[in-house]
């Protein structure tokens, strides 16, 4: 990991510089959804608006989809910047955080950019990357202060139940710490969406954004959902980073989520439609080892035999297809697999991709 003074996440590098091709499927969330599918006019929309530490009208919104009363609403850019904040409000350098392993490269970045000590726990795939509480218990220690997860878990796709989660919780609170969730990927749920982790207990701190299953990442409409005391610190810590934020954008998300249903209908369809191309290319393959997600965009397949990041250059220069290296969640054998693009783009992607693999066997 690189020092504070020269701190950049290489998994974002990739995204942004290595990640394109004609078939994608390192993308992990929904394909754009167009401007032209919400009730935006332009004569509706302002350069600068009243927004002092929160936009009222967005605010009420997020308060309305997510339960959470709007004195608990941090407004953030994005999921990462929310992880962002969510952290800094609640650990100071030299503390310590306990993050899942596997992890988004993102969320440790960010921890040791404000100084945290890492230690990490263990979701295994013979155990289908579940949370275990007792392997959470075990690896704490009496300085850690945060516990981090994802739920659906980055980069697995795996589901933790409400048990599972609260359970997680209990053995913070009665250790002095809190839990942070990324629960972007839990959106995925749509209509059916299980109950936040913000619901059970102070000791919670939830991320979420309308990025990841809504395919509206231009608006950066993310959120931190926590205790007053802890939002108001996050608003004065944000005054550090942006006077205001970009205010057509709080406009458009206001009308998004006020649309959201028609904005989901059309991701859920997509979903169901990719899935079942996904589903076909797993039962095909004998040269990987997976656990199958039930809900998300993800899945995180080991491959058993050669060197997958030699497998991963063959993919995209051959066969014009890309996939996200393990080595960037810090498993090498693992490639992560993004279903939320184009349903066509997706099943030749697939397709594409199980020839890539046929040629490496071969080749190996």
């Amino acid at each position: 990991m690189p020092s504070r003074t020269h701190m950049h996440s290489p998994y974002m590098e990739f995204a942004k510089l290595r990640s394109g091709a004609k078939y994608n499927l390192a993308t992990s969330g929904i394909m754009s959804y167009p401007l032209a599918g919400l009730p935006v006019r332009i004569e509706d929309l302002e350069i600068n608006g009243p927004t002092v530490y929160g936009y009222a009208p967005l605010q009420e919104r997020l308060a309305r989809y997510t339960g959470a009363p709007p004195e608990c609403i941090f407004a953030a850019a994005g999921t990462s910047f929310a992880n962002h904040m969510a952290m800094a409000a609640c650990f100071n350098p030299g503390d310590e955080v306990l993050i899942e392993h596997p992890t988004y490269e993102l969320l440790e970045s960010t921890a040791v950019y404000l100084g945290a000590k890492i230690r990490h726990f263990e979701r295994r795939l013979e155990d289908g990357f579940r949370i275990d509480p007792a392997e959470v218990e075990r690896q704490m220690s009496p300085l850690t202060k945060l516990i981090v997860v994802t739920n659906l878990h980055n980069p697995t796709g795996n589901y933790a139940d409400e048990e599972t989660v609260r359970a997680v919780g209990d053995i913070a609170k009665s250790r002095g710490a809190r839990v942070l969730v990324d629960e972007v990927y839990l959106e995925t749920f749509y209509g059916k969406r299980p109950r936040s982790a913000f619901l059970m207990g102070e000791q919670f701190l939830v991320t979420s954004s309308l990025t990841k299953a809504f395919g509206l990442s231009g608006l950066r409409c993310g959120w931190v959902l926590a205790g007053a005391e802890l939002v108001d610190r996050m608003w004065r810590i944000n005054d550090l980073y942006a006077a205001t934020p970009a205010h057509p954008a709080e406009l458009i998300s206001v009308i998004a989520l006020d649309h959201l249903d028609r904005v989901a209908a059309r991701a859920k369809k997509l979903l169901a439609e990719n899935r079942r191309s996904l589903g076909d290319f797993l039962d095909s393959r004998t040269d990987l080892d997976f656990y199958r997600p039930e809900q998300g965009t993800i899945v995180f397949p080991r491959l058993r035999s050669g060197n997958v990041e030699q497998f991963v250059d063959l993919l995209r220069d051959k066969y014009e297809t890309s996939v996200v290296p393990g080595v960037y969640f810090d498993m090498p054998q693992h490639f992560r697999i993004g279903i939320g693009g184009d349903p066509e783009m997706t099943r030749v992607g697939l397709e594409r991709l199980g020839e890539a693999l046929d040629e490496h066997g071969r080749n190996a």
